[in-house]
């Protein structure tokens, strides 16, 4: 009902990323007490000023993605888990970077519990990437940047394609599509309209 009623009638047609969002219960990605409110058509609070975003975010931002069976991704952001366990269904490979340690520990036990098994969760700072697995096919971002770290830009494979919201807390957010050809030349478009909660910086922390 959820993918039928709030994805497809808004235009995503991916069927890989239908599928995708059609197996993936929701349900086991939000807390205990919004169970009732899962496939709601809204973000929803996940503990320590973070959220779980829109059911149609997630599935056209991974339809925005292009991603094959034959790709490694990184995402900025595990939060609960759930995009990342709609990005292993997609992917060969998904890396995953959390700085709240409580979300990237509960993230990390669910995710395996579940099998998303070619899932690997890092507790640490998303505006440096993931050095040691570079370079990375695709790259999503799930917190918003005020400007998009150049570290990822670097990280991001010739041919590759990096999707994020981009702006301002409270402002002009918009999702920015990166591409890089094949010789390493970078281009950037601008999208739609969004809001996210910022993408903080600095060490890990317990918060």
């Amino acid at each position: 009902m959820m993918v039928e009623s709030q994805i497809v009638k808004r235009g995503v047609r991916d069927p890989r990323v239908l599928a995708a969002m059609r197996s993936v219960p929701r349900r086991l990605f939000v807390p205990p007490d919004l169970v009732a409110e899962a496939y709601r058509d809204s973000p929803l609070p996940i503990g320590y000023q973070q959220t779980i975003s829109q059911p149609y975010v997630v599935a056209h931002m991974s339809e925005m993605l292009e991603v094959d069976e034959s790709m490694k991704v990184l995402e900025i952001g595990t939060g609960s888990g759930y995009q990342a366990a709609i990005l292993s269904k997609l992917a060969g490979q998904v890396y995953s970077i959390e700085i709240v340690e409580p979300l990237a520990r509960s993230a990390t036990e669910r995710l395996a519990r579940l099998g998303y098994d070619n899932v690997e969760v890092r507790l640490g700072d998303g505006y440096l990437g993931w050095p040691e697995h570079a370079p990375f096919d695709r790259i999503i971002l799930t917190a918003a940047p005020e400007r998009l770290p150049e570290a990822l830009v670097e990280q991001l494979a010739p041919g590759g394609r990096l999707v994020a919201p981009v702006g301002p807390q409270r402002g002009d957010q918009r999702l920015l599509t990166v591409e890089k050809d094949r010789q390493g030349r970078v281009s950037r478009k601008v999208g739609s309209a969004v809001l996210f909660v910022p993408m903080v910086p600095g060490e890990a922390r317990e918060r």
